[in-house]
């Protein structure tokens, strides 16, 4: 490997040469000059094709309603969670951060839960925050893609703010709702981001975005049928959110329209 110093960088093949970026320095190694495959290295690369592209889907689905900038190496990342699941496992980006810098976890130690018919419920607990914040917003975003027909079928998202201007940040907990009806597994993201006074604070340790729940089409189904035991035609897979204004003191719920 060889560092390319000179003022004409680049990136690709030319000549015998391949250009490349690695840890932001353009670098050079010779190209070989011939490429053998077997039949499993050609289904290997077949494989990770698919698996790019199934990750590139998920970015651009959830993308439009992410308010930070992921990571540098989410993209890697997340390609090589599909790459280790194999195929039709969707599941297996359940976890996954945007932000490799900080996580969800990090503020709610008690955790969160999403319940099929579209509902966050966050318990009451301490809220692990500096102490120079004045509030959180908590986002969630439910991102209904169909793998089979590379399409996004639908996305809705709701927002909550979280006083912090008190000694102690003792959050009494709140919950959040989305409703995204349609054909495809459901991706659900909250997304969570520190005020410092009146603005967003940029530093990357304190804000985050996981994807904390992944429902397939069999999951969605199941919650009409407990609701009405006679089957009937329904054209939403989960309940209206619910607009009211919340009880909890220190909370403020915005509802995408």
């Amino acid at each position: 490997m060889g560092i390319n110093t000179s003022l004409f960088t680049f990136t690709g093949k030319v000549g015998g040469f391949i250009g490349y970026r690695r840890n932001g320095k353009y670098c050079l190694r010779s190209a070989p000059e011939k490429v053998r495959q077997t039949q499993a290295t050609r289904q290997a690369a077949q494989w990770f094709g698919a698996a790019s592209r199934k990750a590139a889907l998920i970015r651009s689905g959830i993308a439009p309603d992410l308010d930070i900038y992921p990571d540098g190496g989410h993209v890697n990342r997340l390609n090589k969670n599909i790459v280790r699941a194999g195929r039709n496992n969707h599941g297996c980006v359940e976890g996954f951060r945007f932000n490799g810098y900080s996580s969800v976890k990090t503020y709610f130690v008690s955790g969160m839960e999403f319940t099929p018919d579209g509902k966050l419920h966050i318990p009451a607990q301490d809220l692990n925050v500096r102490k120079d914040c004045v509030r959180m917003e908590v986002k969630l975003i439910g991102t209904r893609i169909d793998f089979v027909s590379r399409k996004v079928t639908g996305s809705d998202a709701s927002v909550m703010y979280i006083d912090l201007e008190h000694p102690y940040p003792y959050f009494t907990g709140g919950d959040l709702s989305i409703d995204v009806p349609g054909k495809g597994t459901l991706l659900v993201t909250v997304q969570v981001r520190l005020y410092l006074a009146e603005c967003v604070s940029l530093n990357r340790k304190y804000c985050a975005a996981d994807i904390i729940a992944v429902l397939d089409d069999q999951a969605a189904k199941v919650i009409p049928a407990k609701a009405k035991p006679h089957p009937q035609p329904s054209t939403s897979l989960s309940s209206p959110p619910d607009l009211s204004a919340p009880q909890s003191e220190g909370l403020i719920f915005i509802q995408r329209e």
